[in-house]
């Protein structure tokens, strides 16, 4: 499989309006997506002050506040040159002006919202192929995501799952997502909103994928298309499917608690890394190890 030459942030987010409310959790009606610290380093691996960063903002309810949002945010940091697209279907994104941006900016960012909106109006797209294309030819090209533009970036994605309910048969919902990566699944406001359950039974129905869990304010910088370190001020939880011994979940009825035998979990803070390719976890820079 091709190496890709760019680069991937995939940050887990924080209660906004513009994110679907889910059942049992309080939305606190707020637009701070991430901590400065975050955007800081996405704009610094875009290439700096100066970096031609194009926002997209087709996932959340609230296009116009969310994009006001990151003008504003990004403005705090001296990061003037960011535009917004606001695509809010399949016929906006194949806009010939949307094509020409994509084309030329440095770096693309994925509001949060509902990732089924994402999937449902690139999927297939020639914007999306150049995206894609981009990502894997061209050294220093960035796509970052928080909350569901952070789901939407693998290859499987889950797009609906009670926390409360997440370990009984049925109640985690997967579909395709936009596959800038492969055999990992995504899963944001981790830590918060209690989903161990729903990401560990995503998991356990395909075990072939790295579950990533990402915590509020907190994310994960992918290189090469699977050197992971993690950044931000909270934890990323790591779940490997790869040596389950047993699960239950292909002969039970809905509804039914599932049961896994010898899952893996590692947790990472600010600065640890960990190897997708070897399924090793790194105290420091994987660099520094290889």
């Amino acid at each position: 499989m091709m190496i890709p030459k760019g680069k991937l942030i995939s940050i887990g987010g924080n209660e906004d309006k513009g994110t679907e409310p889910e059942p049992l959790f309080t939305q606190k009606n707020n637009l701070n997506f991430f901590e400065l610290q975050i955007l800081s380093r996405i704009m610094h691996e875009c290439g700096g002050h100066d970096a031609h960063i194009e926002v997209i903002t087709s996932a959340s309810s609230i296009p116009e506040e969310v994009g006001q949002n990151y003008l504003d945010a990004f403005g705090k940091l001296h990061c003037t040159n960011v535009r917004i697209m606001d695509i809010r279907n399949r016929e906006d994104a194949q806009n010939p002006e949307m094509i020409e941006r994509i084309r030329n900016c440095d770096g693309v960012m994925f509001s949060g919202g509902n990732q089924l909106r994402l999937s449902s109006i690139f999927g297939g797209t020639q914007f999306l192929e150049i995206i894609t294309e981009r990502y894997f030819h061209e050294d220093g090209f960035v796509i970052a995501g928080t909350s569901a533009g952070a789901m939407a970036m693998s290859n499987t994605m889950i797009y609906q799952g009670s926390s409360s309910e997440a370990l009984l048969k049925g109640e985690v919902k997967i579909t395709t997502g936009l596959a800038f990566m492969r055999d990992v699944i995504i899963d944001s406001h981790f830590v918060k909103r209690g989903r161990f359950g729903r990401l560990t039974q995503a998991v356990a129905a395909n075990p072939s994928c790295i579950g990533i869990g990402l915590g509020e304010d907190t994310g994960v910088l992918v290189t090469e298309g699977r050197y992971m370190e993690a950044i931000g001020s909270g934890l990323v939880i790591i779940i490997d499917g790869h040596h389950i011994r047993h699960t239950n979940i292909a002969d039970l009825k809905e509804g039914s608690p599932i049961s896994i035998e010898n899952i893996i979990v590692h947790v990472l803070a600010k600065g640890n890394c960990f190897d997708l390719k070897e399924r090793k976890f790194y105290v420091e820079g994987v660099t520094q190890n290889r």
